[in-house]
């Protein structure tokens, strides 16, 4: 009577490393897919937000336009060209205020990629 034996093989220093780096390769490849999902949505908010300030700036300058010659026509006899100067400091001053908050608005990372980010943070502190 023939007996087969059934030979157990324990997995072994290569099997492990194997199973360590394919699983290292599906970690890594969900991080990419997750950045490249973020980087999409990100880049669909950036469009629409320069629809909108584009709009938005020629709105303004339509406003500005007429509410600027409005204001010069009105104080001209009174105040000559000095409402010139005025309206001038007054944009001038407007401007600056603007660029101001638009930097803080930049410095403030909204364009970055949190989700992504924070699962690299957590896979880090996982492997070490």
């Amino acid at each position: 009577m023939d007996k087969q034996e059934s030979i157990v093989h324990n997995p072994g220093v290569f099997a492990g490393i194997s199973s360590l780096f394919k699983s290292l390769f599906g970690l890594a490849v969900s991080r990419v897919e997750l950045a490249a999902l973020e980087l999409a949505e990100i880049r669909n908010h950036v469009i629409e937000l320069l629809a909108i300030f584009a709009a938005a700036v020629l709105a303004i300058w339509f406003a500005i336009a007429f509410g600027a010659m409005t204001i010069v026509a009105l104080a001209w006899e009174s105040m000559g060209w000095t409402i010139l100067l005025i309206m001038f400091a007054v944009f001038a001053l407007v401007t600056a205020i603007l660029v101001t908050k638009g930097l803080a608005l930049i410095k403030q990372n909204k364009l970055a990629f949190p989700a992504t980010m924070k699962e690299l943070k957590n896979d880090r502190e996982m492997l070490l």
